[in-house]
């Protein structure tokens, strides 16, 4: 690739104005003006003519399709946190550098989670509900009850960047933090949340009020929360995900609330999204959102600005802030 040539870019979906607006400047780029998710061959048409892809977390950048990548292609710039929609191995196999934009989505994914929690637990989804079909008849002392907050305690699956902010905003409401992690954090962070570790995930799982998970999807956390760890929870604990659909069994979750096994969940990110198992559709006590994690404005444009820093130090010819080692997930 030329240092003075504009590289070929290729997006794979609308991305905010601006951040389309300067990549025209900077690029010869190809955008998805009508924001249709790309087939399966437009994928392999664009890895085979692109030097620089920018897909997103929805888009399934596979072996199979990796195996068509042009001579031309020598950087997958995703737009998003995550990296399990591409294969990592077989990009290094061709050479491919893959970048990613950490960081930015941390604030707005955990107020999502924390969301997420008062709305289970406070059955805010079911009282919206009952209002909007006109079901409500009116204040009464044992309607709608849900559980406090104060007092309860949180286990986090995954203490990254979203997991310790999850942390510092649950402090507010008087939960206490607990976390099961790859690795243990410093001391000072542990200090800081007055949190407790637990090596053992099924421990941890069996003795909280509310469980989130935010750890990425990889192979190692592929149904971390499988059936048998499910069953570990308490009947009247909650669970909450906002990380990565994969990283539960949806089946036997959605089993155990149908049988009173948990005390409600709520979902922002679904196993084979976007597609939603219909049993969970018909309980009231699962709240569900439609991966709305990052959907900030702010958001979304330090994404774009970090893809574009991305693909420019690359084509200069350094290595990219952002580069993602399949060592990593």
């Amino acid at each position: 690739m030329s240092d003075r040539k504009r590289p070929l870019v290729i997006v794979t979906r609308k991305l905010p104005d601006v951040i389309e607006t300067r990549m025209m400047e900077l690029f010869d780029v190809r955008l998805n003006l009508d924001d249709q998710p790309m087939s399966r061959q437009q994928l392999i048409e664009a890895v085979g003519t692109a030097q620089v892809l920018v897909p997103t977390v929805t888009d399934r950048i596979d072996g199979d399709i990796l195996a068509h990548a042009g001579e031309n292609l020598k950087l997958i710039a995703s737009f998003g946190t995550g990296v399990d929609h591409i294969d990592l191995p077989a990009a290094l196999k061709r050479n491919l550098m893959v970048t990613n934009t950490p960081g930015v989505l941390t604030e707005d994914t955990a107020d999502v989670t924390m969301a997420l929690i008062l709305m289970v637990a406070r059955r805010l989804g079911e009282g919206e509900r009952l209002v909007r079909r006109a079901g409500w008849a009116g204040w009464s002392p044992t309607s709608m009850l849900g559980q406090r907050l104060g007092g309860k305690r949180l286990g986090i699956v995954g203490m990254g960047r979203i997991g310790q902010a999850l942390a510092r905003r649950a402090r507010g409401f008087g939960l206490a933090i607990h976390y099961h992690n790859r690795r243990r954090v410093l001391p000072e962070i542990e200090n800081a949340l007055e949190a407790t570790y637990w090596e053992s995930l099924d421990q941890m799982l069996a003795r909280m009020d509310i469980i989130s998970v935010n750890c990425p999807h990889t192979p190692a956390t592929y149904h971390l929360l499988s059936a048998r760890r499910l069953a570990l929870m308490r009947p009247d604990a909650i669970l909450v995900n906002a990380a990565r659909g994969e990283i539960v069994d949806e089946t036997a979750m959605t089993r155990m609330l149908e049988r009173g096994n948990l005390a409600g969940v709520g979902l922002d990110v679904y196993e084979h999204e976007p597609a939603i198992n219909p049993k969970l559709l018909k309980l009231e006590n699962a709240v569900l959102l439609p991966h709305l994690g990052s959907a900030t404005i702010e958001g979304r444009v330090q994404m774009g600005e970090k893809v574009i820093i991305n693909i420019r130090t690359f084509v200069d010819g350094h290595t990219p802030p952002d580069r993602v080692l399949a060592t990593e997930f």
